[in-house]
């Protein structure tokens, strides 16, 4: 699998099946060329190659099969390798304790998990009955990274497309995040080639407000097939989200009471566009946002997953990917917190 690297926080996520233990060893080389694309030194690559290898044995040994995501972030700051550990088996019934050096319930010697935990510079787990969906960054230095992150998504590609038609790209200024996301018609280089122009176009007009920025995206699709859009600007300092968009991405935000569903208006980037407007709504303290893409199915009830839109945006964005992914197209979903 060739991999290219993305700057900032636009990151293409690699998406690998786990069903054998051959898969195993696919894995961890991506892991391993990921991390070289980054920078690692050979013991931050050997550290990633660990992780992955362990996370991915496990979901054999627990759930029988699951799905691996490796996304390579590069930052202002920091950069790290993201691996996302997938399953729907029965769930781990105490998370914490999994973590113990020791501790087993496959007859091993309990000390997988433990090495994760202690290599990773950054590791988080949710766990149900509906599966299970582990999270380790692992930075270029071997210290740990100060927190989670407030935003968090991932684009994956459709089965058997060698690019990821869909995108996503932020923004940080003065306490304001500025997210894009975008899905280029259809699938494969031409969908590609559309969400790196919107990319493109969405970073030329830094600091615009939403709408300026999908006018913006608008004209500079115009040579391209065309893409859905939609940017959302979250002021913390204010409490307010202004949001415009274009086309089938779907938005919401969570938290206290009734679930607030952006507006976005029916159009083409780069053909067609009769309305773009900005709309803005409250974005109270400890809000969720989750965008995503139509490749991803409208989440209706998430009374399922107590607690998640609680957790860490990778781990959010990483569950909804694994239970409402419709398969069969190019899939975003990004997801950021408020401050509490």
């Amino acid at each position: 699998m060739e991999v290219t690297p993305r700057t900032s926080e636009v990151r293409e996520t690699c998406s690998l099946l786990v069903e054998e233990t051959s898969q195993v060893a696919a894995a961890r080389r991506v892991a391993v060329e990921l991390s070289r694309l980054l920078g690692f030194d050979d013991a931050a690559a050997g550290r990633a190659a660990l992780i992955v290898t362990e996370l991915a044995t496990n979901l054999l040994k627990h759930a029988g099969r699951g799905e691996v995501l490796l996304s390579a972030a590069e930052g202002q700051s920091v950069r790290f390798l993201e691996v996302a550990a997938l399953d729907r088996g029965p769930g781990m019934a105490n998370p914490v304790r999994c973590f113990e050096d020791g501790f087993s319930t496959a007859g091993s010697a309990g000390t997988g998990l433990g090495a994760v935990r202690r290599m990773a510079s950054w590791l988080d787990v949710y766990s149900r009955p509906l599966g299970t969906a582990v999270i380790a960054r692992i930075a270029a230095d071997a210290g740990p990274l100060a927190r989670g992150c407030s935003v968090d998504g991932l684009s994956v590609a459709r089965q058997g497309e060698d690019q990821c038609g869909d995108a996503w790209d932020r923004e940080t200024r003065s306490g304001i995040v500025t997210l894009l996301i975008v899905d280029g018609l259809g699938h494969g280089a031409g969908a590609a080639e559309a969400a790196r122009e919107a990319v493109r176009a969405f970073r030329h007009a830094a600091g615009a407000p939403p709408a300026a920025r999908v006018e913006g995206i608008h004209r500079a699709l115009r040579a391209t097939r065309g893409a859905a859009v939609a940017v959302v600007e979250l002021d913390g300092g204010r409490h307010v989200c202004r949001f415009a968009g274009l086309g089938n991405i779907v938005a919401g935000i969570y938290g206290d009471g009734p679930t607030r569903h952006l507006v976005s208006h029916h159009g083409t980037a780069g053909h067609t566009a009769h309305r773009i407007v900005e709309y803005s709504y409250p974005w109270p303290a400890g809000a969720t946002l989750i965008m995503h893409s139509d490749g991803i199915a409208t989440l209706r009830d998430l009374d399922p997953y107590p607690g998640l839109l609680e957790r860490d945006p990778g781990i959010i964005s990483s569950v909804v990917y694994r239970d409402f992914s419709r398969r069969r197209d190019d899939a975003t979903v990004v997801a950021a917190r408020g401050a509490v």
